[in-house]
């Protein structure tokens, strides 16, 4: 990822002095979709073959991705399409696509160790050294498969999902990992690839919630030291599962 240098005056216990911090440096591509120009994106400079692919997978455009290339500033996407592309505004204020999403099916299972443990992994070195981006993580069977940084957490969980897609990973058996809010479309985007949990440092929505209750997601938020917050499908989870109704949607929390 490009970060750059930049002089600044940092004020400590009222005292001032003369910094050198180091900041994300912001890109900006073009998405193109079969050849025609789908959208623009702010994002961070590296994975940006994972990030189309990703793009794609997560906003449930389509459920295969033939081929991704990255030309300049453009990211070129092949992909079979059926169905209208209904274009939204997601949380983030950009332009995403409604799509319905089938629930996600899945025997996977955790235990609250591996809730820390993956909580543990949520951080990259531009994330330490900058504070200025998101991280996401994926893992595969209990062991990590790819980290990701990026100035936007829906990126971030774009550009993890995308490696699973161009590796041809079974995401049935992943776990999400994400410092950023759990909203609507974020948990959308989880459903969209068929990962079914998701790890959050940050809160959830009430939409959310319903959101990850209907696609069968277990989602997990404020996953901070020693406690983290239950609040879909909790039979995934060691330990809670007396906590499970029919639908999901009953929640604990864990300290």
């Amino acid at each position: 990822m490009n970060t750059v240098t930049m002089q600044g005056i940092q004020v400590r216990n009222g005292q001032p002095r003369a910094i050198h911090d180091t900041v994300v440096r912001e890109s900006r591509f073009s998405l193109y979709l079969n050849g025609t120009y789908f959208t623009g994106i702010v994002a961070s400079n590296d994975q940006l073959e994972e990030l189309g692919a990703g793009f794609v997978t997560c906003q449930g455009i389509s459920g295969r991705v033939d081929s991704v290339t990255v030309t300049g500033g453009e990211i070129h996407i092949n992909a079979p399409i059926t169905g209208d592309l209904l274009r939204e505004i997601i949380s983030t204020g950009a332009i995403g696509v409604r799509r319905p999403f089938l629930p996600v099916t899945s025997s996977l299972s955790l235990t609250t160790d591996d809730v820390y443990r993956i909580t543990g992994e949520i951080e990259t070195e531009t994330w330490r050294r900058t504070g200025g981006v998101h991280c996401s993580v994926l893992f595969h069977e209990r062991k990590l498969l790819v980290k990701a940084s990026d100035l936007g957490r829906h990126s971030t969980v774009d550009k993890v999902v995308g490696y699973a897609v161009l590796g041809g990973i079974d995401r049935s058996r992943c776990i999400l990992g994400c410092t950023g809010r759990q909203p609507r479309d974020m948990v959308t985007k989880a459903a969209h690839a068929g990962v079914p949990v998701v790890i959050s440092r940050a809160a959830s929505t009430e939409q959310g919630i319903e959101t990850a209750r209907k696609a069968g997601i277990t989602l997990i938020c404020f996953s901070r030291g020693d406690r983290f917050t239950v609040y879909t499908h909790p039979e995934r989870v060691s330990g809670l599962e007396q906590f499970s109704t029919k639908d999901g949607s009953k929640e604990g929390e864990v300290k």
